[in-house]
């Protein structure tokens, strides 16, 4: 088994690791950064980026994610394509290995996992994915704009999603598997209050339909009579929930019950010293790019923070 000791030990490369990288790395902290399983992160399956600021004209997802890698890499960033497989956090320094094999020493550790959109396994899901199939209103509900769309999911994200999209389409279909919604009451009545979205109740998705040009149209499977009905549809947006990727970290560090990383109010740090969240992996509110890099930069500040101290305990 490899050792290496590093000072900043970065998991996971989306907006917020390679965000953390470049702030540790102008601190001359020499980050070591590991890809994870999808280097880049969500926005590697994003086509079109326009919400980001200083991109005038948009910018293409997987674009953005190696400019970041280069301008972290550029400061002394080393960056490994590799996947952190499991953590010791009962001494200090911490101890990770990597693909099983290699065993890293770090002082500090940025964990920016991130999470993952929950899928309903479709085949045709994965087959228009970015052509009219999205896991984020707020990101591409604009592409949408006086369309007609269909949102599936009964909880307050799905509610959110739903009265979101209905300022831009036309119409909104709110797909709902059983006959009543998980959503808070206040967001039902909500939903509900909107004149341009139609509930559909004890629906199952049964296939999304489309050609070349993208989607265009859900076909929906009544559970209770067994009836089929199609839905002209342009988009279809999952809100179905989201997977924070940090079950290796699961036993180590305090998680709410959906495995959100628990961080101190305003600070990016967790229960164990210098081990910090930043990112999806922590927050389970915003998630977006520009929250994530801005976490980013907060987790690599608190990490050169933590660290000069034990620097200064050292000493003493």
């Amino acid at each position: 088994m490899a050792k290496e000791e590093v000072k900043v030990l970065i998991i996971g490369s989306g907006p917020a690791g390679y965000t953390a990288a470049i702030y540790a790395a102008r601190a001359g902290l020499k980050p070591v950064l590991y890809t994870g399983g999808q280097p880049g992160g969500q926005l590697t399956i994003t086509n079109d980026v326009e919400n980001f600021p200083g991109y005038p004209d948009g910018v293409n997802g997987p674009q953005m994610m190696i400019d970041l890698q280069k301008q972290a890499e550029r400061f002394g960033t080393k960056v490994h394509y590799g996947l952190v497989t499991s953590v010791d956090f009962s001494g200090y320094p911490h101890k990770v290995v990597v693909d099983e094999k290699d065993e890293i020493i770090a002082h500090s550790i940025i964990i920016a996992t991130g999470a993952s959109a929950k899928y309903l396994g479709l085949p045709s899901e994965a087959k228009y994915n970015n052509n009219g199939v999205s896991a984020c209103a707020v990101c591409d509900g604009y592409f949408y704009r006086g369309k007609e769309v269909a949102v599936v999911g009964a909880g307050d994200s799905a509610a959110e999603e739903a009265t979101y999209l209905a300022n831009l389409c036309t119409k909104v279909h709110l797909i709902v598997r059983r006959d009543e919604m998980r959503a808070s009451k206040i967001m039902q009545q909500r939903v509900k209050n909107t004149a341009n979205i139609e509930i559909h109740w004890n629906a199952e998705t049964e296939e999304i339909l489309g050609n070349e040009t993208g989607v265009t149209g859900v076909r929906l499977l009544d559970n209770k009579t067994g009836a089929k009905k199609i839905l002209d549809v342009q988009g279809f947006f999952l809100a179905i929930g989201h997977k924070p990727n940090t079950d290796i970290f699961k036993g180590w560090l305090d998680m709410d019950d959906t495995g959100y990383i628990q961080v101190l109010p305003g600070t990016t740090k967790t229960n164990i010293e210098g081990v910090f969240a930043v990112g999806d992996a922590a927050d389970r509110i915003y998630r977006q790019a520009i929250t994530a890099a801005g976490t980013g930069c907060m987790g690599a500040l608190d990490a050169e923070k933590f660290l000069v101290a034990k620097e200064m305990e050292a000493v003493h």
